[in-house]
């Protein structure tokens, strides 16, 4: 198994950083076949070999990946979409 985590701060309100998780959840689903669904503030996803959440907090937001074996292979792809989102929706790192 392989893990991706990435936090983020964020400098918005919680109802626009639910809607980049929500945007950042939609395209990785295009992407990479994921389904998702909220639970309170925690948007979870999954698919065959792919499970996680995108926790959204006041001030953070923290994306999360569990890759089963037979996608390890992309988890440096996955990481750096999940960057490239996050930059787009959340701001860069400062």
């Amino acid at each position: 198994m392989s893990e991706i985590r990435v936090c983020r701060p964020h400098y918005t309100t919680l109802k626009k950083a639910r809607t980049g998780a929500e945007h950042i959840a939609e395209e990785l689903g295009e992407e990479f076949g994921l389904d998702h669904e909220w639970e309170g503030n925690t948007l979870r996803f999954q698919r065959m070999g792919v499970t996680g959440h995108i926790e959204v907090g006041k001030k953070e937001v923290e994306v999360y990946v569990k890759l089963g074996f037979l996608l390890m292979a992309l988890g440096p792809r996955i990481e750096h979409e999940i960057n490239r989102f996050c930059d787009e929706n959340f701001g860069p790192v400062e």
